[in-house]
């Protein structure tokens, strides 16, 4: 039976180029196609059962896929940030250092409220980040204050769970 690096490099030597192409394909550039598909292959020699892996290109699209995905919520994660920096004063503006740990932050959160309905993170986030009263979140949302409650109930149950883990 052959190792796990063996299995790792005959998948590369086979994959590598058909997923990069694949990539590029979808992003139409070079520098972020030999990122998502290097990251595709880390995350694919972290995987423990290399040798149970029965269609690996079905595999490596789907990690690229998502890998594509996290990079456009980061992007736009980013983008939501550095549009509310524009309202902010010159002297409030964080250091780049302090900016990428914000943006890191942001999409930890986003990852942590994954699991819940739109309507959900909308009423978490105007209440944690606008500091906005639930009723001031029901009449913007157009949404009953009992409603408000619920959804900032399972948005806690969230963070709960994942502190837990």
């Amino acid at each position: 039976m052959p190792t796990h690096s063996q299995l790792f490099t005959a998948l590369f030597s086979k994959h590598y180029m058909w997923l990069r192409q694949r990539v590029n394909n979808t992003l139409g550039c070079e520098h972020s196609a030999d990122r998502i598909t290097a990251d595709a292959f880390m995350r694919l020699l972290g995987l423990q059962n290399l040798n149970e892996v029965r269609e690996p290109r079905a595999l490596l699209s789907t990690i690229a896929k998502r890998l594509m995905i996290n990079n456009w919520r980061r992007a736009d994660l980013e983008r939501a940030y550095l549009a509310t920096l524009d309202d902010e004063p010159a002297n409030t503006v964080a250091s780049p250092e302090e900016h990428a740990m914000l943006i890191e932050s942001l999409l930890q959160l986003d990852r942590l409220l994954s699991g819940l309905v739109r309507q959900a993170k909308q009423v978490f986030l105007h209440s944690l980040f606008d500091g906005w009263t639930y009723e001031q979140i029901a009449r913007r949302l157009g949404i009953s204050k009992s409603r408000i409650h619920q959804h900032m109930e399972q948005a806690y149950l969230a963070c709960l769970l994942a502190l837990a883990e």
